[in-house]
């Protein structure tokens, strides 16, 4: 198993609005699949990723920002406990220009093994893509139905 999970898409949009859409609630909620994230924006800020109904899915801080090009967020699940054993995660946003278009690269990385990134590989093409979509058509996408 690989210790990071890497993700890149291009985005027609700007920097300022790319930035809005990953740092904004208003934003979270129309793309995150019924989550939003809540934090200072500051280093050192705690920052937490919370569900409509208030549960608190995963939680952390922030280590970097750079608005609007980098930001590093120390990351652990919060309602898997396995998950939540393993510790700590870090993810790290990094925005470039490319012509008309933002490159948004997303790291997800573990010092070592880590369970979450088993989820984070199949979560993060989903919300990137409903982001890609608010910023380009204005609408995000929604959570597939469960099969089974």
């Amino acid at each position: 198993m690989s210790n990071a999970f890497v993700y890149v898409t291009y985005i027609r949009t700007t920097p300022d609005k790319l930035w809005q859409a990953l740092t904004e609630p208003e934003f979270h909620e129309q793309y995150f699949l019924g989550a939003h994230m809540q934090s200072g924006w500051r280093k050192g800020s705690a920052w937490k990723m919370v569900y409509a109904d208030g549960r608190v899915t995963d939680s952390g801080e922030i280590l970097e920002v750079d608005p609007p090009r980098r930001l590093v967020i120390k990351w652990r699940n919060e309602f898997m406990p396995d998950v939540k054993a393993d510790g700590y995660t870090t993810c790290t946003f990094v925005i470039e220009q490319e012509g008309d278009m933002m490159k948004l690269a997303v790291t997800h990385a573990a010092d070592g093994p880590h369970k979450l990134l088993e989820h984070v590989g199949k979560g993060w093409p989903l919300v990137l893509s409903s982001l890609k979509s608010l910023l380009e058509t204005g609408q995000g996408l929604s959570r597939p139905a469960s099969k089974g």
